[in-house]
């Protein structure tokens, strides 16, 4: 690191869980996160922020009037823009020293492969099932931990599912893919703004710890946030030996 990014990431140099050691293994790490809208742009400029050295943005969505309530990446003035070029517009500026990729696209099956194969950690800030199914299937093929987030009215969640352990669930042991979950949007259902800020954030920190190898991760574990009563609870997440996704890897 130069003397700039000495001072960059004083704070987080400061922290023993961290260090100058911590630091530099940012800074040679790639984020893959699909999705540039209400989850994808807290988690992607906090990762900026934090000195990720490499993020790819996948989205294949412009932006519109309605997601400046909450998808905080994007301007009035980039209306019409694609989302990924709008956030990657916003991240450049927050921190120019780090590469972002970015991907105008909605992604198949084929390109999340790709995209996943070349990255450290993904974040699924994704809005519906069928990416989540595809991006699931694409982290247990190349063992890439993933962190989920979802969030739909004033309730949200987060976990993380990681291939690299034997133990841990995919997201389909908790939402099997042709079970009967139902989707829900923004678009009909409505979000808070702040639950987006919060759960995104979430799943950044939850990013940067794996990619530091430090602490203890949502493995495991489902986060569930009602910030209309402002609770958080956790319960425990079993990997489901029948689960035709994951249960013969």
């Amino acid at each position: 690191m130069n003397d700039q990014q000495l001072l960059r990431y004083s704070r987080h140099i400061l922290l023993p869980e961290i260090g100058i050691e911590g630091q530099d293994r940012l800074l040679a790490s790639h984020a893959l996160i699909v999705g540039a809208g209400g989850l994808g742009s807290p988690a992607a400029m906090y990762l900026a922020a934090s000195g990720v050295g490499t993020l790819t943005l996948c989205d294949g969505d412009s932006v519109d009037l309605t997601n400046l309530q909450r998808q905080i990446a994007h301007r009035t003035s980039a209306i019409g823009e694609p989302k990924v070029r709008s956030a990657q517009h916003t991240l450049a500026d927050l921190n120019p020293e780090i590469r972002i990729v970015a991907v105008a696209e909605r992604a198949d099956e084929a390109l999340l492969s790709e995209l996943v194969a070349q990255t450290d950690v993904v974040l699924d800030c994704s809005d519906n099932f069928a990416t989540r199914y595809a991006l699931n299937r694409a982290c247990l093929r190349h063992r890439k931990p993933l962190v989920s987030g979802a969030a739909t009215r004033f309730d949200g969640q987060v976990t993380v599912f990681d291939a690299r352990h034997a133990d841990s669930p995919c997201y389909s042991c908790l939402y099997p893919e042709h079970g009967e979950s139902e989707e829900t949007r923004c678009a009909v259902m409505g979000v808070f703004a702040p639950l987006v800020g919060m759960i995104g954030s979430l799943q950044a920190a939850e990013a940067l710890k794996l990619l530091l190898g430090a602490g203890e991760s949502l493995r495991g574990k489902l986060l569930l946030m009602d910030a209309l009563h402002m609770g958080v609870r956790t319960v425990k997440l079993a990997r489901d030996a029948a689960c035709p996704a994951c249960g013969r890897t």
